[in-house]
């Protein structure tokens, strides 16, 4: 029997405003810029962050938040997630309460590079070496410049506006689930409450992002049990230890036909040129 899904509110805000700027000609123009609004998470009415959001999904991004700090453990724990942009908060209900939450929440928090304060709780740091990550997910040549090719020519919010930050869920070059928001880790928090509303597991999933690869970003997909992660940016020093360590497969500098793999070689299936031009 499939677990109890929560109720969601569909709260919904422009994504951009219009403003007058001036280009180097000194002519005046009208240009879109991305919304950025306060959301305060609240579960059982005790406040647990407030995180700054673009606001395109932001029941999924609470979901994801909950998921990826360890804070509810099911899906079926949670009764309803309700966000009231009048007073730019995100009231989540569990369903019998959630142990030992004021404790679990005082703890010491690493804030990591993620762009607008990400945070991850210092216990995740431990949990992350026992993440269940499938050993046999591949990605080919082809399935790679197919996941790029679609991702260039997806509609998106920073073609129009600039200035946020996209995360998707492809399964081979499949899309899955796209998602943009001011912070890369509010795009891959809502990515991962995506998955988890709809029950659906890391194994034969790639994670991109056009952000770098941090270590927030590694750890968070990793629990998330996605073992292949693509950046149109780069890779930093712990994002790369970490993922070497549990054998996550990480391509990054992805624009058109040029990549770098830094991570796990085994998870790439290499094709000839002439064979994918072909």
């Amino acid at each position: 029997m499939p677990p109890r899904v929560p109720q969601l509110s569909q709260a919904r805000e422009a994504l951009t405003r219009g403003v007058r700027v001036r280009n180097e000609f000194g002519e005046t123009q009208e240009a879109q810029i991305p919304a950025e609004r306060p959301l305060t998470l609240y579960l059982d009415k005790q406040e647990l962050v407030t995180l700054m959001t673009v606001g395109a999904a932001p029941e999924l991004l609470a979901l994801g938040y909950l998921r990826n700090q360890r804070l509810v453990h099911s899906i079926a724990d949670i009764a309803s997630v309700q966000v009231d942009w009048e007073v730019e908060a995100c009231s989540i209900t569990s369903r019998s309460g959630i142990a030992d939450l004021t404790q679990r929440t005082a703890g010491r928090r690493v804030v990591t590079t993620g762009c607008g304060q990400g945070t991850v709780y210092a216990s995740l740091m431990d949990e992350v070496d026992n993440a269940a990550l499938d050993a046999e997910t591949r990605i080919s040549q082809g399935e790679l410049y197919a996941l790029l090719d679609a991702m260039r020519l997806h509609d998106s919010l920073y073609k129009s506006a600039g200035s946020v930050h996209g995360c998707a869920l492809f399964e081979g070059s499949r899309l899955l689930m796209f998602t943009e928001d001011v912070g890369r880790h509010n795009a891959v928090d809502a990515i991962s409450g995506w998955m988890w509303l709809h029950g659906v597991g890391g194994q034969g999933k790639v994670f991109y992002t056009t952000g770098r690869l941090t270590s927030e970003m590694v750890i968070k997909c990793a629990l998330m049990g996605v073992s292949i992660l693509v950046s149109r940016s780069g890779v930093t020093q712990m994002g790369y230890d970490i993922a070497e360590r549990l054998g996550i497969a990480l391509f990054a500098r992805c624009t058109n036909r040029h990549f770098l793999q830094y991570t796990a070689p085994e998870r790439f299936v290499a094709e000839p040129l002439e064979r994918l031009s072909a």
